[in-house]
């Protein structure tokens, strides 16, 4: 009884698709790619480099932008707090003088009841 090798078909380990209309997957490694997609690894790098220092660029200008605009935000905030302070003070100063003129009044012996 001799073991014959059974033959594999053209597909992957010898497994076929059965789907006619799907197309046949190749290699990707770099040498196994026609020689237009091949590319020389110094390119590659000089081409990788040139794209990082780009990156690193927008990357710092973006950083400068959003300082800047937090800054002017900052800024605003604080005239902002600065201005509420100031109209709180103008208002207890109002206040104060009209608990010390009722105060006054009072000691005069005017009131609202009769003075109006």
């Amino acid at each position: 009884m001799s073991q014959e090798p059974v033959p594999l078909t053209s597909s992957s380990h010898g497994r076929v698709s059965g789907k006619s209309w799907k197309a046949q997957k190749s290699a990707t490694f770099r040498t196994q790619c026609s020689a237009g997609h091949r590319s020389n690894f110094e390119e590659r790098m000089k081409k990788t480099t040139k794209a990082n220092a780009a990156k690193k660029l927008e990357i710092e200008l973006k950083t400068e932008k959003n300082a800047d605009k937090q800054r002017r935000r900052e800024i605003t905030l604080e005239r902002k707090n600065a201005a509420e302070e100031r109209r709180r003070l103008e208002e207890d100063k109002a206040k104060m003088g009209a608990r010390k003129t009722a105060r006054l009044r009072r000691k005069a012996g005017r009131t609202k009841k009769i003075h109006g």
